[in-house]
């Protein structure tokens, strides 16, 4: 076996099928955040921030207390049961939101929504899929799926609120989440067998490993902050827009894909000289400390249309570029045996930034006014622009993973150690639950063809 050897189709399928999941999950959540508040000042009591702010907000909070439970749940039901259920919950939450005339009807629909809570559930699926040499690959295909989604949410949610409107827009969310049931079922392959992934899933074992590891912890309030601040700004944003622009929401669209398009321009120049010139803290706080001007020059700018534009501009290559390099960070950080343990608690830390986003932005907006909303976000800048300048610059490294097949309990020591003595390799850790060993290598100088050979002697 060959690290470089393409993908089989069994896999490619499997990627892209769930990608698609996971995009038409986050398709429905984001697609609403341009127009919302400005649909809900039509609604009985629409005229209260706080309210809105919770709307926002509340499937974060439904989707973080769940996300992790439905990962060990996959284990125990089976990974299609799961996504199954998960599916159904949110296609009914998006179905009771868009029937709804009321704020508070809204929000059990969006709390229901978020319930579905399917991520963990899908990458325990796509890791049975896929062999440990390809699955880094296929994890980084669905993140970028859920950036772009995001991004065509921005600009298609406008459009799609003039011709449906934000009722519309629901009902098309939960036939969407009805139609991805039939793709789990007729795309995605059945796996031979369903079993824990170090790398993919989360183990509460190791759950006291990562919570009291302190660059994680920068790295999880990082997320949590990032997106409490957009959260929050798009509780107030809508309204800047249409007062400052002059423009309908229904032409909201016009600014964001101009904005959208030139922050990704922005945002790949910067991830490449990161990544290949191991400059990743420098570019990581630069863009922490652009977020820190652009939340307190907001006040002065949101009544100036054109400052206003290229305030967003700055925010979003701030975001798209964090966005990128967190997970990037947190696999170069975390240790090899509790990857997809770090990885599940910052999915969770991201849940709940959305919904204290809301919440805060909502109050925030309601009692003190719009400049309030963005000294909430600029002080969480601030301080992670402190955490951020006192992290570990992180090791210039990438994982990979081996299938070694059975491996008795005695050997597992020696064998770490010889992957250990291997030119390159910074840690390793055998798995003989997985039959895996998770290594992570110096991508300058790297002997992989030594590697192969000394994993093949292994079997």
């Amino acid at each position: 076996m060959q690290n470089n050897d393409n993908m089989t189709s069994l896999e490619k399928r499997a990627t892209a099928g769930l990608a698609g999941i996971f995009g038409l999950r986050m398709l429905g959540l984001f697609l609403i955040l341009p127009v919302f508040a400005l649909y809900a000042e039509g609604l009985p009591g629409g005229g209260d921030h706080a309210m809105v702010g919770l709307a926002l907000g509340i499937y974060g909070l439904t989707q973080a207390m769940l996300q992790l439970p439905y990962g060990m749940a996959s284990d125990r039901f089976g990974r299609k049961r799961v996504i199954y259920f998960g599916l159904v919950l949110f296609a009914l939450g998006s179905f009771i939101a868009g029937a709804s005339n009321d704020l508070e009807w809204i929000i059990v629909g969006r709390a229901i929504q978020g319930s579905g809570a399917i991520s963990a559930a899908v990458t325990a699926l796509l890791a049975d899929l896929t062999r440990e040499e390809h699955r880094t690959h296929a994890m980084a295909m669905i993140g970028s799926t859920i950036g772009l989604t995001f991004a065509f949410s921005l600009v298609a949610g406008p459009a799609l609120y003039q011709w449906i409107g934000v009722p519309g827009i629901f009902d098309l969310t939960g036939f969407l989440a009805l139609a991805a049931l039939a793709v789990v079922a007729k795309v995605i392959p059945d796996p031979r067998a369903s079993t824990f992934h170090s790398d993919a899933e989360a183990q509460p074992a190791r759950l006291g490993e990562v919570l009291r590891d302190t660059q994680l912890l920068r790295l999880n309030f990082g997320i949590f902050a990032l997106h409490a601040a957009q959260m929050a700004m798009f509780v107030v944003i809508p309204f800047a827009l249409r007062d400052a622009g002059g423009l309908d929401e229904q032409h909201h669209w016009q600014v964001y894909l101009p904005v959208m398009v030139a922050s990704f321009a922005l945002m790949v120049p910067a991830i490449i000289v990161g990544e290949k010139k191991a400059k990743l803290k420098q570019i990581f706080v630069f863009a922490v400390a652009l977020l820190v001007a652009v939340e307190f020059a907001m006040p002065a700018a949101i009544h100036h249309f054109w400052g206003l534009v290229a305030l967003l501009l700055a925010f979003f290559t701030a975001f798209n570029i964090l966005e990128a390099s967190l997970p990037s960070i947190i696999s170069k950080v975390a240790p090899p045996r509790s990857k997809g343990t770090a990885m599940g608690v910052y999915n969770t830390s991201q849940s709940l930034g959305l919904f204290v986003g809301g919440v805060a932005g909502g109050l925030l907006s309601s009692g003190f006014g719009p400049d309030a909303v963005f000294a909430f976000g600029g002080a969480l800048m601030l301080v992670w622009l402190g955490l951020a300048l006192t992290m570990k610059k992180p090791p210039a490294v990438r994982t990979r993973m081996y299938h070694i097949g059975v491996v008795p309990h005695g050997n597992v020591e020696e064998i770490t150690r010889r992957l250990l003595a291997l030119e390159g390799v910074r840690d390793a850790a055998v798995v003989p639950e997985e039959g895996a060993a998770y290594l992570k290598v110096d991508i300058h100088r790297w002997d992989e063809a030594r590697a192969t050979e000394l994993i093949a002697d292994f079997k």
